[in-house]
């Protein structure tokens, strides 16, 4: 099963950070990342660039509408994700507790649909021989 981890975090919590802590806990990242995907585990992993980059669509009554920045209002935003494999919700929630960003916002956990099930579902062909879709 692949268990996507959405890495949130708090800015002013990361910029109350001592000198050279932040880059402390990144390093260790990297560390775990690598041990991960070293076991097959870890799947994938990327940074977002900071929240105030973003650009939220949102199309309604056939207008889209173009908002600067995230449009949630929270002061956790979304920071980077982890595509991982594990055994089930219980593992992949492991898994995400040995990352330190529980401390600086929250991990959110969520299973990622099987796209070719879907794809079958509905009657969609695929659009590339053999590619597996997940997302």
């Amino acid at each position: 099963m692949q268990f996507l981890m959405l890495i949130h975090i708090d800015e002013d919590l990361v910029q109350a950070l001592p000198d050279g802590e932040f880059d402390r806990l990144m390093r260790g990242c990297f560390e775990k990342a690598d041990v991960l995907r070293a076991q097959g585990c870890l799947l994938g992993s990327q940074q977002l660039e900071p929240a105030h980059t973003a650009r939220t669509l949102r199309t309604r009554e056939g207008a889209t509408r173009v908002i600067d920045g995230p449009f949630a209002e929270t002061k956790e935003m979304l920071a980077g994700f982890n595509l991982i494999e594990a055994a089930d919700l219980d593992e992949a929630v492991r898994i995400a507790g040995s990352f330190p960003w529980t401390r600086l916002g929250s991990i959110e956990v969520r299973e990622v649909r099987d796209m070719g099930a879907v794809r079958e579902r509905v009657g969609a062909m695929a659009g590339t021989e053999g590619m597996r879709e997940r997302a």
